[in-house]
């Protein structure tokens, strides 16, 4: 989407219409899909936390539908010629839940390897971790795309701040969901 605003509890965050349209002629691939975010909610459940931190921003929201790295790879470093001649700073934010409804010592088995290759600035790593191993992270291309932008920009580190399975919360440990917070800088 390159246009309008995306309402949250916390209020309405603006789409900024410069920034996709740029992006958007460097990588022809993409396309106005409106209908690919209604029912995919990554980009909703890390609005209000980003509002929460700083209030008036815009955001560009990018639904990938696709698993090809390649075109994975093409995207993040089109984000990264883009986003270098930006007149500001632009966090990339790539959301994803970890592995899926496994058990709780299979998904941090397979969540660890996967982690390793994010924390490694690893974006081939992490698509050959993902796909051969049979770890269903549903947002890997988005952070495949992610690391390759970051590492075109200069990135030269990650950390983890968190990982957890959802039965750490709900003390089922027979089919849990993984998710992880990493910074990369």
């Amino acid at each position: 989407m390159s246009s309008g605003a995306w309402q949250t509890p916390l209020g309405s965050v603006q789409i900024d219409s410069d920034l996709a349209s740029t992006l958007k002629e460097q990588f022809p691939l993409i396309s106005e899909d409106s209908e690919a975010h209604r029912s995919e909610h990554a980009i909703e459940v890390q609005l209000p936390f980003l509002q929460r931190r700083q209030p008036h921003f815009a955001f560009v929201p990018i639904a990938l539908g696709t698993g090809n790295f390649e075109i994975l790879e093409k995207l993040g470093q089109a984000l990264a010629d883009v986003l270098r001649a930006q007149p500001e700073p632009v966090l990339i934010v790539a959301s994803s839940d970890m592995n899926h409804y496994e058990s709780d010592r299979i998904t941090r088995v397979k969540d660890q390897r996967a982690i390793e290759r994010i924390l490694a600035l690893d974006p081939g790593g992490l698509y050959e971790t993902v796909t051969k191993e049979d770890i269903s992270m549903c947002g890997f291309g988005a952070a495949v795309a992610m690391l390759t932008a970051a590492n075109t920009l200069g990135a030269s580190s990650a950390q983890l701040i968190k990982y957890a399975t959802s039965g750490d919360v709900s003390g089922d440990r027979e089919m849990v969901v993984g998710y992880a917070g990493i910074v990369v800088r």
